[in-house]
Order: structure tokens, then sequence, then C-alpha cells
């Protein structure tokens, strides 16, 4: 039953809290195939195409495809359940991707962690936007994305602390088991303590009559736009760096550095992802709420300048000469590269019609995973394979990672398109709620 009160600010912050921890579990499940991908990939002869495609495409392709229909259900009906059902749904897969023995039953596996996890976002992003009024949305939607790399350093963490005492002693099927009952009981907290907001409380002053549009006139509104286009890719392109660092940045420094101990290389990563990319999600969100409140264009430039200073230090990363010097450049990195998540997220929910919010996101992730997760791990797991024709494995990894992470520039150039498009888009969106108001 929905909850006909405001939240007070304690439970805001209680239920923020944990739909950020669930946020995290999903990451954990996408970040731990990269941390494991050396051992997984040994233990079931795999390619580095197939490593790529299991990572990427096989799961993206469920993710974002499900994900449109899921936020259908999610902009109508109860969003607690359908967080909670689609949390189930993942964790239950992700155990089973411990059980897989073979390339393509871990594929079939992680096609089902993909359809679970499309249910994760759209309600949760649209359950924020009914708690927070716009003027904090950025900021409490950039606490949410801590959630990914809270989850990243907590993937690292399982890792290090379930391979065993020996960094060769790596179960992975254990730690993916683990993980997944894990999950499948904070599904059940989600489902007994997270209340079921308001839709439009925070605009509409507590209307729950909302009328919700067909699919085809939220797709032509969203689509009209430009703002929210521009936005879509800039995040896209810079995600399919991110994904594709995720998915062979261990591979890459067990081949750099054969003797260094695995176990002390996911602590040290985890380390870095929990305290500085989480770090740079947080002050990037508030940030651009503090930045944006004198000038709206820097909900675009404020990504676009910290892209523009992840393109060289990443490519640096790749060609230093010890492990050590890598995760000092990757510390750097990781800080501005979740600089873009808050505003990314804020444009994304506060340009849509109220009545849209889910649908937003879900479409918004449509283009995110399509071009990123999907392709990021896919491309540069293909283009290793074809640099290694007569090169090394370090040098061929060092040659792909460099083409990938000039996809940044597309990035660089669509955070700038945000920025001149914006001011109008964003007084548009304000009128359309404003009139939506006045119809219901």
């Amino acid at each position: 039953m929905d909850d006909q009160k405001t939240p007070s600010k304690s439970y805001r912050t209680f239920a923020l809290v944990l739909l950020t921890t669930v946020y995290g579990f999903n990451f954990i499940d996408r970040q731990i195939v990269g941390i494991l991908a050396p051992f997984i990939q040994e233990d079931l002869g795999l390619t580095n195409t197939q490593l790529g495609l299991l990572i990427g495409l096989a799961f993206a392709t469920f993710y974002t495809c499900v994900a449109i229909p899921i936020a259908w259900l999610a902009d109508r009906y109860n969003r607690v359940n359908i967080l909670s059902i689609a949390l189930a749904t993942w964790s239950g897969f992700t155990a089973l991707t411990g059980m897989a023995g073979n390339f393509m039953q871990m594929g079939f596996a992680r096609m089902g962690v993909g359809i679970g996890e499309a249910g994760g976002s759209p309600p949760s992003h649209s359950i924020i936007s009914d708690m927070y009024p716009k003027e904090e949305r950025a900021g409490a939607l950039g606490v949410y994305a801590m959630g990914i790399p809270l989850g990243i350093m907590a993937a690292y963490f399982a890792t290090a602390s379930l391979m065993g005492s020996s960094g060769q002693d790596v179960d992975w099927r254990r730690i993916f088991i683990f993980l997944g009952v894990t999950g499948v009981f904070l599904a059940v907290i989600v489902r007994l303590v997270l209340r079921e907001p308001v839709r439009g409380a925070m605009e509409f002053d507590n209307r729950t009559d909302i009328v919700q549009p067909p699919f085809s006139e939220s797709l032509k509104t969203l689509l009209k736009i430009p703002a929210w286009w521009a936005m879509c890719f800039g995040i896209a392109f810079g995600s399919f760096v991110s994904y594709a660092t995720a998915a062979f940045q261990t591979k890459y420094l067990v081949i750099l550095d054969p003797s260094f101990d695995f176990q002390t290389l996911v602590i040290v990563l985890g380390v870095i992802n929990g305290t500085t990319y989480a770090g740079g999600a947080f002050f990037g969100a508030k940030l651009a709420d503090k930045w944006g409140a004198k000038d709206i264009r820097a909900y675009g430039w404020l990504p676009a300048i910290a892209i523009a200073v992840c393109l060289p230090v990443g490519i640096l990363s790749f060609w230093v000469a010890s492990v050590w010097t890598h995760l000092a450049c990757t510390t750097i990195f990781l800080l501005f590269l979740g600089i873009y998540l808050g505003p990314s997220f804020a444009i994304a929910q506060t340009l849509a019609p109220v009545n849209m919010r889910a649908m937003s996101t879900a479409l918004f992730f449509f283009i995110l995973n399509m071009v990123a997760l999907g392709g990021g791990p896919t491309f540069t797991g293909w283009l290793i394979d074809v640099f290694k024709q007569g090169n090394p494995d370090l040098e061929s990894m060092r040659y792909a990672m460099t083409v990938t992470y000039c996809m940044f520039i597309p990035s660089i150039i669509s955070f700038l398109v945000v920025a001149r498009v914006l001011p109008k888009d964003w007084a548009a969106a304000e009128k359309r709620n404003l009139d939506l108001a006045k119809k219901e």
C-alpha cells in the first residue's frame, strides 16, 4: 500500500542507503567476472573474445531489452515489489554462474543475471526522485551512484576473503554461489522494510492520480529532448572505457607482474574503488548541485572536464612499468571518473516528465549499456586477440586499451553539447511538469 505521507528525513536516508546497497550488489556481480577472469578463462578454456562476450554482450543484450518493459511496469505498479523480485532473480542466476561448466552454460547464466538486473535501476531511480526535490536530486542520485564503486570494492574484498591463503588457490565457483545466496537474502529485506512512495510527491503535492502515457508517447517525448540524448551518449562512451577497464584490468596486471601477490592486488584495487571512485561520485554530485544552482550548464561542463582528465591518465596507466605505478594512476583516474555519474542521473530524471521517470532511466540505460557494457568488454577482448597476432600478451593488451581509451573523446564532445542545450531543456521540463500538475 502506498504511504500517503511525505517521508521523514531519517526514513529517506535509510531508504537511500538500502537502495544504494542493492545497486552495489548489482555491480558486485558485474565486477566479479572481470576480477576472476584469469581463473575463469583458464578453467573453461575461453578466448579473450569469449570472455568479453560473457562480461559484455551476453549480459547487456538482455539487461537493456528487458529493462524497458520493466520500466513500463514500474511507472504503473508497485516499484518495491518489482525491485525485490528483480534482486532475487539476478542473485539466483549469480549463484548458477558458479555452477557453469562451459562457455554456453555460463552464457545462459549471464543472460539470466541481465534479465534480473534490468529491474534494478529504473524503479530505484523513480523511488529516489519521489523522495527528493529536484534541488537535492543530483546529490541523492550521486549517493545512489556510489553503489557502483562500493559494489566494485565489495567484489574485490569478497574475492580476497574467499580465495584461500594462496594467490593460486581461487575457487571462483564458491565466490559466485556465496554472493548469489546473500543477494536473495537482501531481496527479502527490501520487500519487508521499504515502502512505496507517493508517485510525483515532490512535484505534485502528494497527488497520486497521475495519468501514465503509452510507451510510444514516452519514447517520443524523451527523444525530443536534446540534452537528454547528449547526456545518454556522454555517459555511454565514458562507461564504454570504464567497463572495458574493469573487464581486463586484473588480467593485465597478472601479465605485467606474475609474481605480484594476487590477494594483495585485489585488496588494493578494492580500497581504491571504495574511496576514490566513491568519493568522485559523491563530491561530483554535490559540486554539480552547487555549481548548477548558479549556472545550469555545469551539469554538462563538470563531466566534460572530468573525462578530459581521465583520457591521458588512463592511457598512461597501461604503459607504466610496475603494478604500483599503475595503481597510482588508477587512483587519479577513478577519482575523476566517478564525477559524471551524479550529474548524468540527475539529468535523466529531471528532464523526464514525472510520469515517465522509470521509462527515462530504462531508455537511458538501454543506450548506456548497449554501447558501454555490450560494446566495451566485447570490443576490447576482440582487439586483444587481434593485436596478439605478432605481439606478446602484454603489448597486445596495451595497444587494445590505448585504442579503447580514445572512446573518451566522443564522451567529452557529448557533455559539451549537454552544457550548450541544457538551459532550454531544463526550463522546458519545469514547464511540462507544471502543465501536467494543472491537468491532474
